[in-house]
């Protein structure tokens, strides 16, 4: 421990925290990515990295390609296959939990139902957002194995089983980082 963060556990101590964890913040679970090519006839690619930390997963998309101004939809896809050239090969949502199709952070919805995905000015993204629904590397909801969809269109959040994002412009496959 250095010398900072040395007087930070005194202070905390001091002030009544009993309980001090600095590796947490710094040591992340296990991680994955996934690089997302364009299918045919679309320019949408990038890098998605998927970051377990305790119960949550982190998630940061960096894209390019995309729909100025638009909302894409985002969902983690049944089938680590992009072989098909439109991202069909992928399969539906992936949904162990055989859930609805809903919004990401509605009560329920399927484990790949993830939140859309807004493009700047210029037709990039650069998000991230936490999710309880994916884990990294273990259990039922591990992401590792799957394919990565962006869709052409907004999530409606309602359509079952898709929520009417449209084609499929971009596809990965999420892989052990």
């Amino acid at each position: 421990m250095n010398r900072t963060a040395g007087y930070l556990a005194v202070a905390l101590l001091a002030a009544g925290c009993t309980t001090v964890n600095f590796e947490a913040p710094w040591n992340p679970g296990p991680t994955a990515v996934a690089r997302l090519e364009p299918t045919k006839g679309n320019t949408a690619a990038g890098n998605v990295m998927f970051t377990q930390r305790g119960e949550t997963v982190h998630v940061s998309a960096r894209l390019t390609g995309l729909k100025p101004g638009a909302d894409h939809g985002f969902h983690v896809h049944d089938k680590g296959d992009c072989s098909s050239g439109d991202g069909m090969s992928t399969g539906g949502h992936f949904n162990p939990g055989a859930q609805p199709h809903g919004a990401h952070d509605a009560a329920e919805h399927h484990a790949g139902d993830l939140p859309s995905l807004k493009a700047d000015a210029s037709g990039a993204v650069n998000a991230s957002f936490t999710t309880k629904s994916l884990s990294v590397g273990s259990g039922a909801n591990d992401v590792i194995g799957h394919g990565l969809i962006v869709h052409r269109d907004p999530d409606d959040l309602k359509t079952q089983p898709t929520g009417n994002a449209g084609p499929r412009i971009a596809c990965g496959v999420v892989v052990k980082g």
